[in-house]
């Protein structure tokens, strides 16, 4: 059987761009090379596209664009069947691609927009398409949908403008505090606060402004934090319940990736029946939201047993110490198997005349 290509893409003009260099390392070194040929596709954190021909070594320390021997402009074309413009001595060259795994964490790469761009060209992609990609970043129309399930979702008021400091006060006073201050389309608690005092909001919410055109306002969750990973496309298969555990605080950007005062349980300290309803959980809202090929479903576990959705992650943090690796190896699947399953699950998937 001859080898499939699969066009890796990471990096990004992303606040994220750093953990999608580590998360696609990890991805591009579990690639079965006996399957699958590799392109690795890199975006700077300006947003310039580069063919990297280079070690995958250079990725995690952000060495991979500084030898320009190494690079090559190249992009995904929109047209039917482009597949990857490659220029070589300033002329494009079209390389086929199969399959195209996007490695991007957050905006402009998790929120459906290079989704949508390999949707133009037919080239099938791993995990969701672009409108799922698009609502599951979005934390507050994927938490109207998930309420429709009969799911609970935390209490919240939003903006899309930035609000007076007596509009923004009178809106929050329907809330309990503490309360976190979110972007709405943004990942790895990027731009997150958690404010307990009322004379806090106005500059939480002028630094989440930062991040992004809309901000959300949620009370606080008293319960477990907890994830769900999914995988699958019609037939979905989850992973163990994980636990995190936050010793002060909350779960931010840089506990997520030092776990400094934090701790991730893996399974989580919860009983085989609330683990069982967190699963069929997020399955119903994986369906819900119409992902595809795989994501990470945060949830809370009040001590009442009521689950309360949090947000979908269809490009969660990918590296084999990742939480959703790492609740898949748990329930017995390890991490180059899985790398291996989500490009098949995006090569198996339907694709109709008009769409790929």
């Amino acid at each position: 059987m001859s080898k499939k290509t699969v066009a890796v893409i990471f990096g990004g003009f992303s606040p994220e761009y750093e953990v999608s260099l580590n998360s696609a390392y990890s991805v591009i070194k579990a690639i079965s090379k006996d399957k699958y040929n590799i392109l690795m596709l890199g975006i700077t954190n300006k947003g310039s596209w580069y063919k990297f021909s280079g070690s995958v070594e250079d990725l995690p320390g952000d060495n991979w664009h500084k030898d320009k021997n190494q690079l090559s402009k190249a992009f995904i074309s929109p047209d039917r069947g482009g597949g990857i413009l490659v220029y070589e001595n300033g002329l494009p060259e079209k390389v086929h691609v199969d399959v195209v795994f996007p490695v991007l964490h957050g905006r402009n790469g998790e929120d459906g927009t290079i989704q949508g761009l390999c949707e133009l060209s037919g080239i099938p992609v791993v995990g969701s398409g672009s409108a799922a990609s698009s609502l599951c970043m979005d934390k507050e129309r994927s938490h109207q949908i998930v309420s429709i399930l009969g799911i609970s979702v935390p209490k919240s008021v939003s903006f899309e403008y930035v609000p007076g400091e007596d509009e923004l006060l009178t809106a929050v006073k329907s809330l309990s505090l503490p309360v976190f201050v979110k972007p709405i389309k943004a990942g790895s608690s990027i731009g997150v606060s958690k404010i307990n005092n009322l004379a806090d909001i106005p500059a939480a919410v002028k630094e989440a402004f930062i991040y992004d055109d809309a901000v959300i306002i949620e009370e606080n969750i008293d319960g477990k934090e907890v994830g769900c990973s999914v995988i699958g496309n019609h037939d979905l298969q989850t992973g163990r319940i994980n636990e995190i555990e936050v010793s002060d605080g909350f779960f931010n950007y840089q506990e997520k990736y030092t776990l400094k005062t934090s701790k991730i349980h893996t399974p989580g300290r919860i009983d085989a029946e609330s683990e069982r309803r967190l699963q069929e959980a997020g399955k119903k809202i994986f369906k819900a939201l119409g992902c595809r090929g795989y994501a990470r479903i945060d949830l809370f576990l009040k001590e009442n047993g009521e689950i309360v959705f949090s947000e979908a992650n269809t490009i969660p943090g990918f590296t084999a110490h990742s939480q959703l690796p790492k609740m898949m190896k748990a329930a017995g699947i390890d991490y180059p198997e899985l790398v291996d399953i989500l490009l098949d699950l995006a090569l198996q998937a339907p694709r109709g005349e008009w769409y790929g």
